[in-house]
C-alpha cells in the first residue's frame, strides 16, 4: 500500500504539503481526560493511531517502547493501583481522595500506558537516546488522533513509580512506565495558548 503522505507530495505542491503539517502540529492541545468522551476511535482508527509509532527514529531499531491498552474490563484493577498508590504515599488519605485517584483510571474512552524499555539490547544506544525514541513515538500517536478528530492528553503522576502499577503492567527492571494517553472525542475545548517563539528556544553556536 502507498504511504499515504508519499502520495500526497506526488499531487500536492510541497509547500502546500509542509503547510498542512505545520497545521496539524500547532492545531493539536492537550484536552484534558475528564473532557474526552465517547466515542473514541474505533478498531481501523486506533489501528492507525498505533501504527504511527512505528515511524519514529529508532537507532539500531530496538523499538524501546511499548503501549498497553487498557480495555474497560481491566479499568477496575487500574483504580484499585492507583487507590493503592494514594494510600502508600499517604496514610492519612480520605475517602474522598482515594475515590478521586480511583477516578481517573475511568476516564476517556480509550486508555493506553506508555512503556520505555530503557535498557537491554544495544549498550551503546543509551537510556536518553531511547526515551526520545519513545517520546517521538507518542507524538506521532498524538498528531495522528488529532489528524483523525479526537482529544487527547498525557497524564502521570506518582503512582507510575508504584510496585503495584509496575507489576499490573508486567514492567521488566529494564523498563519504566512513562505516561498514561488518553483519547476520545472532545466534548469542552479550551483557548489554545500562546506558543513560545523560536527565540526563546533557538540560538547559534558561537565563534570560539
Amino acid at each position: 500500500m502507498a504511504n499515504p503522505v508519499e502520495s500526497m507530495t506526488v499531487s500536492n505542491p510541497p509547500g502546500e504539503v509542509a503547510e498542512l503539517v505545520a497545521a496539524l502540529i500547532h492545531s493539536r492541545q492537550t484536552i484534558l481526560p475528564k473532557r474526552l468522551a465517547a466515542p473514541g476511535p474505533d478498531a481501523a482508527q486506533l489501528a492507525t493511531i498505533l501504527a504511527s509509532a512505528a515511524a519514529a527514529p529508532d537507532h539500531g531499531q530496538l523499538t524501546p517502547w511499548r503501549f498497553v491498552i487498557v480495555p474497560d474490563t481491566a479499568r477496575g484493577r487500574l483504580a484499585d493501583v492507583f487507590a493503592a498508590s494514594l494510600v502508600a504515599r499517604d496514610a492519612q488519605a480520605t475517602d474522598e481522595q482515594i475515590s478521586q485517584a480511583r477516578e481517573k483510571a475511568f476516564r476517556a474512552p480509550l486508555l493506553l500506558l506508555a512503556i520505555g524499555r530503557l535498557d537491554g539490547g544495544d549498550p551503546d544506544i543509551d537510556a536518553t537516546e531511547r526515551l526520545l525514541s519513545a517520546g517521538c513515538a507518542i507524538q506521532n500517536m498524538l498528531l495522528t488522533a488529532h489528524a483523525l478528530g479526537f482529544g487527547s492528553a498525557l497524564t502521570s503522576g506518582k503512582a507510575l513509580k508504584s510496585q503495584p502499577l509496575r507489576g499490573l503492567f508486567a514492567l521488566t527492571p529494564g523498563e519504566e512506565a512513562l505516561c498514561f494517553i488518553s483519547v476520545g472525542t472532545a466534548h469542552k475545548h479550551k483557548p489554545g495558548r500562546q506558543r513560545p517563539g523560536t527565540e526563546r528556544y533557538v540560538s547559534v553556536l558561537g565563534d570560539a
